[in-house]
């Protein structure tokens, strides 16, 4: 059954954001509109299989992308649930007893704009600038650790070394980034990377998105700075259409009267003349679809919280699945929308 899910007033109040969040004249916000396909299959079901239950993350419009002409495709009927803790959407079905193949997926148009949050005062970030101020309880949430990122007493002694003779947040964030985009390798040889485990990082010093940005994010808030894991797709910046290989991930932080500072310390280190540019930016060359880590899918799963959630999340009479293959792809679609005024 395919099942058509238009968002008309939550696209235009995103389209409105894009609009009050206008760039400086002398350096106009990059965007880019493009079709994104996430389908998937399950393989090899049990014949005896019961009930089989599947969690796909559902992409939201913000102040950096629109959301639009979302079609789900599933089996059998489809609700889009939010998980109130973190604020991530997922679309969520049931099979009971199911016939081979359970196919199932998402298409929908984007209108990403580049991400731009660096115009700091001259007093370090700690006022000024374009603020996007945190409501209830999220900045002492992206204090926390994570399960694969604590904040032990190797990791602060650590953040100390790294952030030494540093007075604001800002240099501190900064100096962190630098370290991270130093010392790491991005590498996805062998065994043992892409599980976003600290430890992984300092140990190894290599990895993908996830090692990073674990090593970023762990650091931060080892220094008091808030600090936040995202997740989604990365898109070519060659223009055209193509398969996606597989997730990319980054991290922002938070600097008291400021707002938050978007990061993205692995594409810095595959480019480094680009270095400058990934602190306090982001390309429009991606879609996001989640935040945070340890997460609680909703209804809630049976299985462990999940390290991140971008690939679907399956489970067959309470117990999780892993036979699940995977496409994703994208498509160039016409000149953005030019926001209302």
């Amino acid at each position: 059954m395919t099942r058509t899910l238009k968002l008309a007033a939550l696209a235009l109040a995103a389209v409105l954001l894009f609009a009050a969040v206008a760039a400086p004249a002398d350096a106009p916000l990059r965007s880019r509109r493009f079709q994104f396909d996430y389908s998937a299959k399950l393989n090899d079901v049990p014949a005896n299989a019961g009930k089989v239950e599947v969690w796909i993350p559902y992409p939201q419009s913000d102040e950096h992308q629109v959301i639009s002409d979302v079609h789900v495709d599933a089996p059998v009927k489809t609700e889009v649930v939010n998980d109130p803790a973190t604020g991530n959407s997922m679309v969520h079905f049931v099979v009971d007893k199911p016939q081979q193949p359970v196919a199932f997926g998402l298409r929908f148009a984007v209108d990403r704009r580049e991400y731009v949050n660096k115009d700091f005062p001259r007093s370090g970030g700690q006022s000024g600038g374009t603020v996007r101020p945190a409501v209830g309880g999220e900045i002492a949430r992206w204090l926390k650790p994570d399960k694969l990122v604590p904040l032990s007493e190797r990791i602060r002694t650590l953040s100390g070394q790294v952030t030494a003779g540093k007075t604001t947040d800002l240099e501190k964030a900064r100096a962190i980034y630098d370290y991270v985009v130093q010392v790491m390798s991005y590498d996805k040889s062998g065994t043992g990377w892409g599980n976003g485990d600290i430890y992984w990082a300092c140990d190894a010093k290599r990895g993908n998105c996830t090692d990073f940005h674990a090593l970023f994010i762990g650091l931060a808030r080892a220094a008091g700075i808030p600090a936040k894991f995202e997740i989604g797709f990365p898109v070519p910046p060659e223009k055209g259409k193509g398969e996606v290989g597989g997730y990319h991930c980054w991290a922002e932080f938070y600097l008291t009267g400021y707002g938050w500072v978007p990061v993205d310390a692995s594409e810095a280190k595959k480019h480094l003349e680009k270095k400058d540019y990934f602190f306090g930016a982001l390309d429009e060359n991606r879609v996001q679809l989640t935040v945070g880590r340890d997460l609680h899918l909703t209804p809630r799963q049976a299985g462990e919280p999940l390290n991140y959630f971008v690939y679907p999340y399956v489970e067959i009479d309470g117990k999780p699945y892993s036979g699940v293959t995977k496409k994703f792809s994208y498509q160039d679609l016409d000149t953005p929308a030019a926001p209302s005024r």
